[in-house]
């Protein structure tokens, strides 16, 4: 690539990053950002930035083609206007500079893993010399050295004339082995309530923010699992597809999400190995009281002691009373695992990650 081509492509990515610095609360409750959502990149439209193009002049002279020409008229029922029209251009950024944008903005600090899981990759470690090997590995100054000393031990060695040519007896070659090193993983169980009062604005800021989530959680560990549960009365779990688009109606007992979410973590993530990340999205509607007591004790003696960190967002439902934020409140108030966060809108995304993302757990 030639070096002004580069210097104005990287010109123009800087733009780009300065305009999502810019506009990040905008960019955290568009769903338009995370329309065309690859496994690397996504996709982002970037109004008012100028796209370069072609001026052509008028041609005064005669040339090829000279001559009126046949064409067919328009249709067109408008007036000409004398305004530019808004040009809006779709960028590919990548979710590592996302989450680096992300992270600068927010000032999020980065987690210190606790569990760590051997992951089936392995490190290839130089561990001594051989006397056979392929080329690649060929260890040149153990061969030269050896060379060296036959020569000088046959007395064939002129210090006037210091000419060492190995032979194949000469030859010395690295050797080596795998070694699998821990990597740190995570898992992240988000949960969410899918009774009548979750509509279809709150199960999308529920998206949005679980997309934040995980480009700022991938960043931080080498493998993230992402499981997904949905309840009403009865928790069931589901894919990612099924969990955004799902609509129940009837009553909501919190305590069987978190049952079947401490069921996955027992079953499937050893603490040791693993980070473990459980979210919960409600509008703060439980059926009864007692209920939420046992989520609350249930939270306190099998979640707390196992996981990293324990988020709850409550967005904000007309239809719902918004009560259960404060009793986790009054019950965990003071405890550094436990994450709360009110979601009123789309424009609270960026406030509720910095209270989700920034303790660095």
């Amino acid at each position: 690539m030639p070096l002004n081509i580069e210097n104005d492509l990287n010109r123009f990515k800087d733009i780009v990053k300065g305009r999502l610095r810019k506009d990040l609360k905008r960019y955290m409750g568009s769903g338009e950002m995370l329309g065309k959502q690859g496994d690397k990149v996504v996709s982002i439209p970037l109004p008012q930035i100028q796209i370069p193009r072609f001026r052509y002049g008028k041609n005064e002279g005669g040339g090829v083609g000279q001559g009126e020409g046949e064409g067919q008229a328009g249709d067109g029922q408008g007036e000409a206007g004398d305004q530019a029209g808004q040009h809006v251009l779709e960028v590919d950024i990548s979710l590592e500079e996302l989450a680096e944008i992300l992270g600068d903005e927010l000032e999020l600090p980065n987690i210190q893993p606790r569990g760590q899981k051997e992951i089936k990759t392995a490190k290839d470690k130089y561990t001594g010399i051989a006397t056979q090997g392929p080329d690649s590995l060929r260890h040149t100054k153990r061969t030269y050295r050896q060379a060296l000393k036959r020569q000088i031990a046959a007395g064939s060695y002129n210090p006037k004339i210091p000419v060492v040519v190995p032979i194949k007896e000469d030859m010395r070659y690295r050797t080596w082995k795998a070694k699998t090193q821990p990597q740190s993983a995570a898992v992240v169980v988000y949960m969410m309530d899918v009774s009548g009062s979750m509509g279809r604005e709150q199960k999308e800021i529920v998206r949005l923010e679980a997309f934040w989530i995980d480009t700022w959680l991938r960043t931080q560990y080498k493998n993230v699992v992402a499981r997904f549960i949905i309840h009403d009365a009865v928790a069931r779990e589901v894919d990612r597809d099924t969990f955004f688009r799902t609509r129940e109606s009837g009553g909501t007992l919190i305590s069987s999400a978190y049952n079947l979410c401490m069921k996955i973590i027992n079953e499937d993530y050893p603490v040791d190995e693993w980070n473990i990340y459980p979210f919960h999205f409600s509008d703060g509607d439980n059926w009864s009281a007692s209920d939420t007591r046992a989520c609350l004790d249930l939270v306190e003696k099998q979640m707390l002691p196992v996981v990293n960190q324990f988020s709850y967002g409550q967005v904000e439902s007309e239809y719902g009373s918004g009560q259960f934020i404060r009793d986790l409140t009054e019950r965990f108030n003071d405890n550094e695992v436990v994450s709360l966060s009110r979601i009123p809108d789309r424009e609270g995304i960026m406030d509720s990650i910095k209270t989700f993302l920034g303790k660095g757990h």
